[in-house]
Order: structure tokens, then sequence, then C-alpha cells
């Protein structure tokens, strides 16, 4: 057992034999990359001149006067695409050019990362295939517009659920058979190691800057770092350069769709068990005989059975707490933050915002918290427009 590919019981290499030689080949070139000043330093010039870091720390002034505590964002939504998902491409493509690849393929659930993945291609001159559930290319028409637009090819996947599970399954066996000259971009802290150490990585940019912003204006660490966890990309991201500060208490907010009780959520931390999916151990949604069930979530990007390794392990050392938001508290948050602070996240960013409201009520005002704004919410017009147009949305 490679046990450096663990996270206490979490995480592995769960994958064909095949592919075992191609993980063994990323892992000691993304090693030597991470060692590479000359990478590192082509990686920050990319993440400042192209992406727009350092994205702002926001203080949320009539949010937190309504709340009674300091209530900070931490904008990726201002990031060139849209969200954090580019923090990570950027790194895992300039990865792929270091190995010699020229295609790259990846997974989407809400489009943003299939975004990223475009752009990232379109700008390193790569070919790029993306493949999206059928039920989130209807949900996520714009992002799939932008897609194509970037040069990429967007493939439907029609099976299971028709979402992020699914597209994962078929970016996997693509790969398998054709790794020689392709690199998959994975978009979550999920998968076979090293891909949740990478995302990591690229992400925990995110938790270095407002870690130093906080400092700037506050003095100290904030009392909560707080994140919306599908796979948990931006939530890994943004507890990384906490997890050491024991003062600092992590919140994960899951998906709890019409609500835990009803069985349609997306929260694996809630009723998950241990089980293997995608390449990692990990908590999954999956019913007594072990076969993964449905999620959902009216946001297409936490529309995910299982949640990344290393959430697993903080969830069962105590770490990091996870918690789960409805849709409806989720599009209530979403329409409060447009009022008051005149900015409209993602419906995944939506569910921390509503439950840093809840947390807020049992903190002072001397207190404070960053949550991460991991995206904004243009791609979901259509989904809040339908919401609140009282007819519903794609179950």
């Amino acid at each position: 057992m490679n046990k450096k590919a663990y996270y206490g019981a979490f995480g592995g290499q769960f994958v064909a034999e095949s592919l075992m030689n191609t993980l063994e080949e990323l892992d000691v070139a993304f090693e030597e990359a991470i060692h590479d000043p000359k990478f590192m330093e082509q990686y920050h010039y990319y993440l400042s001149q192209y992406v727009g870091r350092e994205t702002p720390l926001y203080y949320a002034e009539r949010l937190s006067e309504k709340y009674g505590t300091k209530i900070y964002l931490k904008r990726e939504d201002l990031n060139h695409t849209g969200a954090h998902k580019i923090n990570n491409v950027i790194g895992q493509i300039l990865l792929a050019k270091r190995m010699g690849k020229t295609k790259v393929i990846a997974e989407t659930g809400a489009g943003q990362h299939g975004v990223a993945t475009a752009t990232g291609a379109a700008l390193f001159n790569m070919e790029c295939t993306v493949y999206m559930g059928k039920e989130d290319i209807e949900r996520q028409k714009l992002n799939v517009m932008r897609m194509e637009m970037l040069g990429a090819k967007v493939v439907s996947v029609e099976s299971g659920s028709n979402t992020l599970k699914d597209a994962t399954n078929e970016a996997i066996r693509t790969w398998a058979k054709t790794a020689e000259d392709t690199f998959y971009v994975i978009g979550s802290a999920v998968g076979p190691y090293p891909y949740p150490k990478m995302v990591k990585e690229f992400q925990s940019v995110i938790s270095r800057e407002a870690k130093r912003q906080h400092m700037e204006v506050e003095g100290r660490n904030p009392d909560v770092v707080m994140a919306c966890v599908g796979g948990g990309s931006n939530s890994i991201g943004m507890f990384a350069d906490f997890i050491d500060e024991k003062d600092v208490e992590l919140i994960g907010v899951e998906a709890a769709g019409l609500g835990i009780e009803t069985g349609k959520h997306a929260s694996a931390m809630a009723l998950g068990e241990p089980g293997v999916l995608h390449g990692m151990k990990s908590y999954l949604l999956q019913d007594t005989d072990g076969n993964i069930q449905l999620a959902h979530s009216i946001s297409a990007g936490l529309d995910y059975p299982g949640v990344g390794p290393e959430h697993a392990y903080l969830r069962d050392s105590g770490r990091a707490k996870y918690v789960a938001i409805t849709d409806v508290e989720a599009m209530d948050a979403l329409m409060e933050l447009c009022k008051l602070e005149g900015i409209i996240p993602a419906i995944e960013s939506a569910h921390a915002v509503a439950y840093a409201f809840k947390k807020a009520k049992k903190m002072n005002r001397n207190q404070s918290m960053i949550v991460c704004l991991s995206g904004r919410g243009d791609k979901d017009v259509n989904t809040i427009s339908d919401y609140l147009a009282g007819k519903g949305y794609l179950n």
C-alpha cells in the first residue's frame, strides 16, 4: 500500500492496473514541478497576469451589521472565468505541457471547471474534450456555449443520473485508453492519488491570500473559515492554510437538497458510508448493497455522491465540521446577498453563505468569519429564474 496516497483511512489509488504507471508518472512529475522555482514562478505569473489574482477579501458591511459579527467574503467569483476552478486548471495544464501531453480531458458538473479547462487549453494550444452529464448540459447552457466558443468539444453523458458522477466515469474510461498523449484535468479534490494533493496544492492560494489579508485588517486569524463542499476543491483550498491553526474553526457546507430526511440530497458526510468511487476511498452516498445512490441539489456543482478523501479525514479527525443546507435555504441566502451587498453568487457558494448566516447568530461583534465565495451566479440565471417563478427545477 502506498501510504502517502492516504489521509488516514481515506484516499488511495483504486484504478485499473493499466493506469497505475500513469499515476506514478504523474506523481513524480507533479512533485518535481512544485519544487521547481521556475515552474512555480510561471504558475504564479499566470495567476496574477491572466486570472487576475489576488482576489479581494471583502468586508460585507451590511451583512455584518444585520447578523452581528464580522463577515468577510473571499471573492473567488472575481477570477477570470468566474470561479476558483481556474486556479487549479492553470497548474494542471502547465504540468500537462511539462509532461509533453498534447490533449486534455475534463469532467464538469456546473460547467465552471469545464469552462476553466477549455480556457486553459485555448491559452496553451491544447486539444480539449469535456464530459458533462445530459442533465447538467440542460441546467448550464451558458457554460456549454462558453466551452464551445473556447474550442472545446463537449460530450453529453447519458447514463446513470446524467450528472457529474457519470461524466467523471466517462472521463476516467477515456483516460484509461488515451493516457499516452492525454492529461486528465480533475476539477475537484477527488480521484486517485495524487489528484487530491494536486488540487489542494493549486487551490491553497485561496487560503494563503485570505490568511494574510485578514491578518492585515484584523491583526489575527479569523474565528471561523467556511466554504461549500461538493467534491471539495474550493473548500480544501480555503482550509489549507488554516488546518494547522487550531484556534480557527473549519466548516464545510454540503447540499441538503430537498432535506436530508427526503433522501433527495448530496450530503455524503451526513448519511454517507465509506466506499470506493472514482479511484478513491471516501464517504459516499450508497445503499446497503454498496450501489452509489443519486445525489440531488439545485446546484449542479454540489450534485456529487461523494467527497474528497482529505475532507473525510478532516471530518473523522474532528478538525473540520460538515453541515448541510437545503435548496430553499441556499436560494434565500443567494437573494439576500444580491440585495444587501450587490453580489450575485453561484448557487453552490450560496450554500456557504446560508450557513454563515446561521453561524453568525452564535458569534459576537468582535469575532470574524471568512466565507469562500467560490463563484459568481451568471451561470445559474436560468435555474434562479425558474425557481423564482415557482416552476421548480430539474430533479
